[in-house]
């Protein structure tokens, strides 16, 4: 009886992921984030870095549970300097997410590193590994230097090896300490044409939403194969060398994670 209840947990958990607005509720009180809490939030991820290595945890203020990820000292990457995985939503093609973040007053912002996005496809393409037209996309963000802002993503027609940047305004930092709003939409193109969408908003505290970037001539895909399937949830520093690394510990927050329908044009 147990094994069933935990199969139609999984199975109407998957089924609900099919269907927009999803949304992500944490399991558990401030404190430690076993594998198996997050497996309860996240179900059907095939792979996780950094929830066993310890490096998440929960955490509760503002009337709000926060997921926080503690980034290693000297280290880059989801396994060994933060955390990162890709959770199933379904198959839409327009899509967008919406989450919070803060990051810790000291934070180290170093050279740069990635924060949650969307993707699709039935490759994980990041990392270096460039995206074709046939094997899927990558839309997630990054923070650079000072705590400035782009949008960085793999899609078929990405100038080099690693993606391509598309950075906010020259006057835009991500506020230590403060909450920003962020909101990411991706609409698939027409086989074979670049008329694909990505659009980035962001809020500050104490500021209306600001378009951050606009991209309506996106080619993700060479032919209408694969949509937008998952949620790229990854943060960490780098970059690909240790000179990315951040010198000290340091942390960011999430929470308000949701997947909703975004508008085709």
């Amino acid at each position: 009886m147990k094994l069933l209840s935990v199969c139609f947990f999984l199975c109407t958990s998957l089924l609900r992921a099919a269907e927009l607005p999803i949304v992500v509720n944490f399991s558990g009180a401030a404190g430690p984030y076993s594998e198996t809490l997050w497996k309860q939030d996240w179900p059907g991820c095939e792979f996780e870095d950094g929830v066993k290595e310890g490096h998440v945890s929960l955490a509760e203020h503002d009337g709000l549970r926060w997921l926080r990820v503690d980034y290693v000292p000297g280290q880059i990457g989801p396994e060994k300097g933060g955390a990162g995985w890709r959770w199933p939503i379904g198959k839409h093609r327009a899509a967008e997410l919406h989450y919070t973040l803060r990051f810790g007053e000291d934070f180290d912002f170093v050279k740069g590193g990635k924060l949650p996005g969307l993707c699709g496809g039935p490759e994980n393409v990041s990392g270096g590994r460039p995206a074709n037209g046939e094997n899927g996309f990558s839309a997630r963000l990054m923070w650079r230097r000072d705590g400035r802002g782009e949008a960085y993503v793999y899609h078929k027609n990405q100038p080099g090896k690693y993606g391509e940047s598309f950075a906010f305004p020259e006057d835009f930092r991500f506020p230590p300490g403060q909450p920003v709003q962020v909101r990411i939409a991706v609409v698939m193109n027409t086989g074979g044409r670049r008329d694909g969408i990505l659009r980035v908003w962001t809020t500050l505290p104490g500021q209306g939403e600001r378009l951050m970037v606009e991209r309506l001539d996106m080619e993700w895909r060479s032919s209408e194969t694969f949509n937008v399937d998952g949620l790229y949830f990854e943060t960490f520093h780098g970059g690909n060398d240790s000179t990315w690394a951040p010198t000290r510990p340091c942390h960011a927050e999430f929470t308000g994670f949701q997947v909703v329908k975004a508008a085709s044009r």
